[in-house]
């Protein structure tokens, strides 16, 4: 076989892997076969992307719906990557002259870049160890006799080992050596390690405390955790990542042990289980009275302590960190999607308000398709009390420009502003307008932006967030695709996490949002085409440049004639890009014009059998190139075409006199929005700049484990006010509208104290946002960092049979 061929077919076989493991992996939930797999991954490697995939070849995948097409996507490129790491640290090995049998299988079956990384780590280290220099000085015959026979006196033999030139002058720096020894050979004992390190990570603890010189203020934002301990595989993520921020605000001081760390009693009978398992590995079985025991004790606690507690320690941190990381993205991204995809209150003229006290109100008015018309700042509230001239103001311009919807941003002076709108509604004198509180959350940031700049070219900055305030109430998605995700206000704890990690999830929420509604072609922003699939910000500014100078386009094909939209974009975007009132009527609806002709067969069909589109049978439509599950969508959407996925507009209904913390009191019953949905419960925005909390334990009479199982972000709640902590800013609230008002502070377990949701980093503002703190990643938690353990040459090597 020539070099070639050997190639070909390693790579053959690596890829052949990389498909098992997806499988495997995406079989989690509903069964996958190797062929869908495959089949994806061909489609992702010729520039297919996961919308066109998941929408238009679902007889190729056998039917993969974009979220499991994304994990696919995500994994693909992780696996990709470890495949070439494995190649580079077998090489590595090889090149040192240190590459058995051992090793090539281990690295063969190593399945994470963790793993690879353990098995690599003992051939990076360039400094020599205490273990090397004792061993170098021929101390290793010492250590092998004190292990097998524990009646050997120490000391005694010790003096047969003195080695003055090598740094071994006494009994005590001989006895040292050896010990140095022994206790790298447990740390390389990647079995022992492996058996140890799950044990600790199913049985440890981990516990906080307060930090020597923390301030008053940083233990009143980490009060629920100054003195708390939990199971270390048994934390949920929106508490590790508190933990691990108060203790890189230096507010908790954090520690991994075997058992409660403020039990000593306990923490010492957890530690003598971990030593006893490392004196059985060591073929250790000495009474206590032996000449050697103390010196094998004392040898076996060190290489506990001081080797194997302390590298599991990182490695726990890490796995902490990584499985919080990834709850708190997946949180985020369901958060996202349940806000781009809120119902639009669509074609309506709109007042935006964006709330002020003393630099005033900033009013715009957009007309139906968004366009700034008139712009003004009134000053109703303190300093200035010109509440009259205020309401007068905007009668005039809603009166003008037909307005029917007023929407007011919920920042400072928000409620006040809400009551200002209200007057302008009684003033004019008619059912046909009412008023929504809005997210204003990222409108100062598109305001700031280069984007608001060309939208609005001469405008001052603070009006444009009225305008933007307006424009995401006729159409949330077309407005909230100009901001970074990160600033829209729905994440948990994202400063915490891998910014890479955040943004390529965002990035492919919001693109399967833009995708599964649609995007008008003559009327979408350079934003909002750069969403669409096989687009991007290149090809968005060329369709828009090619619309301005030649007019809006009058068919799909027109598409064609942009600059550098070639067959393979076409075929990607065309499908997701509408044209309203066009030559081809197909052209405004979500099907692709490789399929018109299916279309009007279709529709023929119907025509000549007397029969409604749904009464056909698919399989008398099937051809090579169509299957059933194409043809069905294409019979649901010429049944409905340019249908909008998204709900009915609704709005909540604020209490009235309502309009700070202060106001709040237990036992009423509100109306509010979902502002943000953790993992331990939901945020309500009430309108009184502060959210209120429904805990996971409040939702519903029967036990749910996700809150997403009854609310999501935007969803409209009826509410009870359970208890307010004016103090700590906390509104605690039911959805259990009977549920009796607690007797004791904030809780909302029936007969007992409700879990809280810690300031440190958590939810606290009226808009959803949380405390931003310091960005990075907590101590000792790079995911970029190896952990020091051996668990993967250990797990590689029982898969490998070649374990001990």
């Amino acid at each position: 076989m020539s070099s070639d061929q050997k190639n070909n077919a390693a790579s053959n076989a690596i890829e052949q892997r990389i498909i098992e493991v997806l499988s495997r992996e995406l079989s989690v939930e509903s069964k996958v076969q190797p062929w869908q797999v495959k089949a994806a991954i061909e489609l992702l490697d010729s520039g297919s992307t996961v919308p066109f995939i998941a929408r238009y070849r679902k007889e190729v995948t056998g039917m993969l719906s974009d979220s499991q097409l994304r994990l696919l996507e995500e994994r693909l490129r992780y696996l990709r990557e470890l495949e070439d790491r494995r190649v580079v640290v077998r090489e590595a090995i090889a090149e040192a002259g240190k590459l058995t049998e051992q090793l090539v299988a281990a690295i063969a079956a190593a399945s994470t870049k963790s793993e690879l990384e353990d098995i690599y780590l003992p051939f990076k280290s360039k400094r020599r160890t205490k273990a090397q220099i004792a061993r170098e000085a021929g101390l290793e015959p010492l250590a092998d006799l004190l292990l097998a026979d524990p009646q050997t006196d120490p000391v005694a033999a010790a003096a047969g080992y003195l080695n003055a030139e090598a740094g071994f002058a006494t009994d005590l720096e001989v006895l040292s050596g050896a010990r140095s020894i022994v206790t790298e050979r447990v740390s390389q004992d990647v079995v022992l390690a492996a058996d140890l390190r799950e044990r600790l990570w199913t049985s440890g603890k981990i516990g906080a405390s307060v930090a020597a010189g923390a301030t008053a203020e940083g233990q009143g934002k980490y009060s629920d955790y100054l003195d708390y301990v939990a199971d270390l595989d048994n934390l949920p993520s929106h508490r590790v990542l508190a933990l691990l921020r108060g203790e890189r605000e230096g507010v908790l001081n954090l520690q991994l042990a075997e058992a409660d760390p403020r039990d000593a009693k306990a923490v010492e009978q957890a530690r003598a289980g971990y030593e006893n398992a490392i004196a059985a590995s060591l073929g250790i079985n000495a009474p206590a009275d032996a000449p050697a025991g103390k010196w094998l004790a004392q040898t076996v606690r060190l290489a506990w302590k001081a080797r194997l507690l302390t590298r599991f320690e990182s490695d726990l941190r890490s796995r902490l960190f990584e499985e919080a990381e990834d709850a708190s993205v997946k949180i985020f991204a369901a958060n996202l999607r349940d806000v781009l995809l809120a119902a639009p209150a669509g074609n309506k003229a709109v007042l935006g308000l964006d709330p002020g006290l003393r630099t005033g109100v900033k009013v715009a008015v957009v007309d139906l398709t968004g366009k700034s018309i008139e712009t003004a700042t009134i000053y109703p509230h303190a300093p200035a009390n010109k509440w009259n001239d205020s309401v007068a103001i905007l009668t005039r311009l809603a009166q003008k420009h037909g307005t029917t919807l007023i929407a007011v941003g919920n920042g400072t002076a928000g409620r006040e502003t809400d009551r200002l709108a209200a007057e302008v509604i009684k003033a004019l004198g008619t059912a046909g307008i009412s008023k929504v509180i809005v997210s204003e959350a990222g409108a100062s940031v598109y305001s700031a932006s280069e984007l608001a700049s060309q939208e609005l070219p001469g405008m001052d900055v603070s009006l444009r967030g009225a305008v933007s305030i307006a424009r995401r109430l006729q159409d949330p998605l077309a407005e909230l695709v100009k901001i970074d995700p990160k600033s829209i206000g729905v994440g948990q704890y994202q400063h915490d996490v891998t910014a890479s990690k955040l943004d390529r999830a965002l990035d492919a929420v919001v693109e399967d949002c833009v995708n599964a509604v649609g995007v008008d072609v003559n009327t979408a922003s350079p934003s909002l085409l750069a969403r669409v699939a096989g687009v991007g910000p290149l090809l968005s500014r060329n369709i828009v440049e090619h619309r301005n100078a030649n007019g809006p386009f009058g068919t799909r094909k027109d598409l064609l004639k942009v600059p550098r939209l070639g067959a393979k974009a076409f075929e990607q975007c065309a499908g997701f890009l509408r044209i309203t009132g066009g030559k081809e009527r197909l052209d405004a609806s979500s099907v692709h014009p490789e399929a018109y002709d299916l279309a009007r067969a279709l529709q023929k069909a119907a025509a000549e059998q007397g029969r409604r589109l749904d009464e056909l049978k698919p399989e008398d439509f099937v051809t090579d190139q169509f299957g059933e599950p194409t043809i069905r969508d294409v019979v649901a959407e010429l049944q409905r075409p340019a249908r909008d996925p998204r709900g009915e507009f609704v709005t909540a209904t604020l209490k009235e006199g309502v309009e700070s913390i202060g106001d709040v009191k237990p036992g009423m019953i509100m109306e509010g929005t979902v502002s943000n949905v953790a993992a331990f419960g939901a945020f309500v925005d009430l309108g009184v700049h502060q959210d209120g909390l429904i805990h996971v334990s409040a939702m519903s009479n029967k036990f749910i484990s996700d809150p997403r199982e009854v609310v999501s972000s935007g969803q409209i709640v009826k509410v009870k006010v359970l208890e307010v902590d004016t103090a700590r800013k906390r509104i605690s609230l039911t959805l259990r509208l009977d549920d009796e008002l607690p007797t004791t502070d904030v809780s909302g377990k029936p007969g007992g104290q409700r879990e809280r949701s810690p300031r440190g980093g958590g939810q606290n503002s009226r808009s959803g946002q949380q405390r931003s703190g310091s960005k990075g990643r907590p101590n000792g938690s790079s995911q970029n960092q190896a952990p020091a353990g051996n668990t993967a040459m250990a797990e590689a090597l029982r898969r490998a049979g070649l374990g001990k």
